[in-house]
């Protein structure tokens, strides 16, 4: 790779090759019920039992549009300050697979529902577009199970019809970085909007990877390969940095990158041959005939802005503005919906006299490695904000330390205490009587005067052997402040 961070490039004798990343993300709409049928959309079910005689494909029956999951699909669309078609078509995709009971999937090919927009990353290195080329509504297809028969594959229907949003990205993508900046964004958005609920482990967010590669400074395409299906954006990561470098090494060796699609294998960190890549042609794409061009108004998609919430870019912005936070501060919080509401629900607790780096530095420290620790979302946090604001306005008023502060987040944990009343059960209160203070450093002084002598004389790094005999001789609830000014006056 190439030593320049800001650049992902793949080194081979004398030349540098670029690498060049389109996603096409699958987010499950989030409904209650599928695109074609009143069946069942909970994870989790016993197989087979959320299928309609639509889901399996049954002769004579025909698919009913789910209004609802169109204003999810118009409403992600807009997150994604994206053109909102008003008028959309569902094809027939054709194949033949086995848990694909139609033959075919629902889907939407020329006419999609929503067309060009764009995602705003925050890189390390400054603000990048990335353009997105189209979202389409389609329905999923079911689940090809392997694993519990040495001889029989089982399939399972219940993912058949349900709703999924197909957010297919331009090549603006560079590196694995990128990637996870992408995909971290789009969820982001999504959740705010309510639209899909991110969850990757369940299945209701995952991508194909399309990668390519060519010489530092071209503008032409190389020949592209595609990664079906990957589950978990370090796979996305580790695939793409694989796939990379066997495009080089091929064309290196003078041999030629077939265009195809390939699996990535999470234990052995490779990607290997499924079958060659399809053309759109191949699908046979045609209108379906059940199912009318879908229309909608001008009226409908402006109610539908109108319940946009307020997304995470503004939220930024206006964390920036109003908190006076850093805009990397700014987009740590606004990331995750969760953080965001939990951010301001503290501030808004800690009333007044508010202390905003406290507040960051609390939640994105202490609190995310609780959370990252015990694998919990800030949703199931073991602390409510209610209780967090009091221990950092704690911490401002003087009461208690920093260092005490730590002890006490630790018995919060514990059915979510409130601090004030661990304070006073355990006798924390920090010590700020100025007077009481002086008495104690007199004696350490005069138990340490050789020191003080040599502290006089130059020794300055001595100054923090006193302040440590200062907190050891307080049991810890020196105010560390007046310990530093006191010594001063003293040494």
């Amino acid at each position: 790779m190439s030593k320049d961070k800001s650049e992902y490039l793949i080194d081979r004798k004398d030349n540098q090759y670029e690498v060049v990343i389109g996603l096409e993300v699958h987010a499950q709409v989030t409904s209650e019920s599928k695109l074609f049928s009143s069946s069942s959309t909970k994870f989790g079910a016993e197989p087979n039992t959320q299928v309609s005689l639509v889901d399996a494909a049954f002769p004579g029956m025909l698919p009913v549009i789910n209004e609802f999951c169109v204003k999810q699909a118009i409403k992600t669309g807009i997150g994604l300050n994206a053109k909102i078609n008003k008028r959309s078509v569902f094809d027939r995709k054709n194949y033949f697979y086995a848990d694909l009971p139609q033959g075919y999937q629902i889907s939407q090919f020329k006419d999609p529902i929503v067309g060009e927009g764009k995602v705003i990353l925050d890189m390390p290195d400054g603000q990048k577009e990335i353009g997105i080329e189209r979202l389409h509504l389609e329905q999923d297809a079911g689940k090809s199970i392997h694993d519990l028969d040495p001889q029989n594959t089982f399939v399972d229907l219940n993912r058949s019809g349900v709703a999924l949003m197909e957010i297919v990205s331009k090549p603006d993508l560079r590196n694995p970085d990128e990637v996870s900046a992408y995909i971290k964004k789009l969820r982001s958005i999504m959740r705010y909007l309510g639209t899909c609920d991110g969850n990757m482990q369940e299945g209701s967010l995952r991508a194909d990877v399309n990668v390519s590669v060519r010489l530092k400074d071209s503008k032409d395409l190389g020949t592209r390969c595609e990664i079906k299906n990957v589950n978990s954006i370090k796979f996305m990561q580790m695939a793409i940095d694989y796939e990379a470098n066997r495009q080089v090494d091929l064309i290196e060796e003078g041999k030629s990158v077939d265009q195809e699609t390939r699996l990535f294998d999470t234990k052995k960190n490779e990607t290997r041959s499924m079958r060659s890549k399809e053309d759109a042609h191949d699908y046979r794409y045609f209108p379906d005939p059940d199912l009318l061009p879908l229309e909608v108004s001008d009226d409908f998609i402006e109610k539908l802005k109108a319940d946009i919430p307020e997304l995470p870019d503004d939220k930024k912005k206006r964390f920036i503005d109003e908190f006076k936070i850093s805009s990397y501060e700014a987009t740590i919080l606004v990331s995750d919906i969760d953080t965001a509401k939990y951010f301001e629900e503290v501030v808004a607790k800690m009333g007044k006299n508010k202390d905003m780096k406290l507040a960051v530095n609390w939640i994105t420290g202490e609190l995310f490695a609780v959370l990252n620790n015990k694998n919990l979302e800030i949703s199931e946090s073991p602390i409510s904000a209610k209780n967090l604001a009091k221990l950092i306005n704690l911490i401002k008023n003087g009461t208690i330390s920093g260092k005490i502060a730590k002890t006490i987040f630790e018995l919060m944990m514990d059915g979510d205490k409130d601090p004030q009343i661990i304070v006073q059960e355990k006798g924390l209160k920090q010590e700020s009587d100025p007077k009481a203070l002086e008495a104690l450093i007199d004696k350490i002084i005069n138990d340490n005067r050789e020191k003080a002598v040599e502290y006089k004389q130059g020794k300055e790094k001595l100054f923090g052997f006193f302040v440590g005999q200062a907190m050891k001789a307080s049991g810890g609830k020196a105010n560390p402040q007046l310990i530093n000014e006191i010594l001063k006056k003293k040494l």
